[in-house]
C-alpha cells in the first residue's frame, strides 16, 4: 500500500477515497493491466510479421517493462497467495491473457504464419512460465540482463511452432 500511494502521490486516507479497499486497488490495477496485454495482443493479431511481432511483445515485456512493473506485479502475485480476493483477480488475469494468446495463435495459423497441428495450449503455457519466470529473475536478481532471454524465447517458439513432424525430427538429432 504504501509502494500505491507514493506512485500516486497520495496519502493511504486520500486513496481510500476513491477505492473502498487494498482489493479494489489491485483490481483497478489488474484491470488497467488487462486491458493494456488485451489491446496489443488484438493488435499483435493482425501483424504482417507474427514472429516479429511476437519479439518485440518479448522485448516489451521482459525488457521494457519497468522495474516499478516487475516489483508490483511479483507483490500482487505473492499477495494472492494469502487473499482469496486477490488470487481471483490474478486467476481471472490469466485465464484473459491465456485466451488472448489462443487467440493470437489460431491467427497466425491460419494466416499460415504458423503450423496449424501446433498444441497451442503447450505454446501459451510455455509463453506465460518464460514470462513469469523472466519477471522474477528480474525481481530477485538486479543484475539479471532479461535481454538475454528474448533471443532463446524465440528459439523455443519457433521450435515450438513448426510443423510436429519438423518438431520430432529436430528432437532425434
Amino acid at each position: 500500500m504504501q509502494q500505491i500511494c507514493v506512485e500516486a502521490g497520495m496519502s493511504p486516507g486520500n486513496l481510500y477515497r476513491y477505492f473502498p479497499s487494498k482489493e479494489s486497488i489491485i483490481a483497478g490495477i489488474a484491470e488497467r493491466d488487462r486491458a493494456e496485454v488485451g489491446a496489443e495482443l488484438a493488435s499483435a493479431q493482425h501483424a504482417a510479421d507474427f514472429f516479429g511481432t511476437l519479439e518485440e511483445l518479448a522485448r516489451h515485456h521482459f525488457v521494457e517493462r519497468s522495474m516499478d512493473d516487475v516489483g508490483l506485479c511479483t507483490e500482487l502475485v505473492s499477495e494472492s497467495r494469502r487473499s482469496p480476493t486477490i488470487g481471483r483477480i490474478m486467476r481471472d488475469f490469466d485465464t484473459d491473457v491465456r485466451t488472448r494468446l489462443h487467440a493470437l495463435l489460431r491467427a497466425a495459423a491460419e494466416r499460415g504464419d504458423i503450423s496449424s497441428d501446433v498444441d497451442f495450449d503447450a505454446v501459451v503455457t510455455t509463453i506465460i512460465l518464460f514470462a513469469d519466470g523472466v519477471w522474477w529473475r528480474r525481481a530477485v536478481h538486479p543484475d539479471f540482463d532479461p535481454a538475454t532471454s528474448v533471443p532463446i524465447f524465440m528459439n523455443i517458439m519457433r521450435f515450438m511452432l513448426q510443423p510436429r513432424a519438423a518438431r520430432s525430427e529436430g528432437v532425434s538429432r
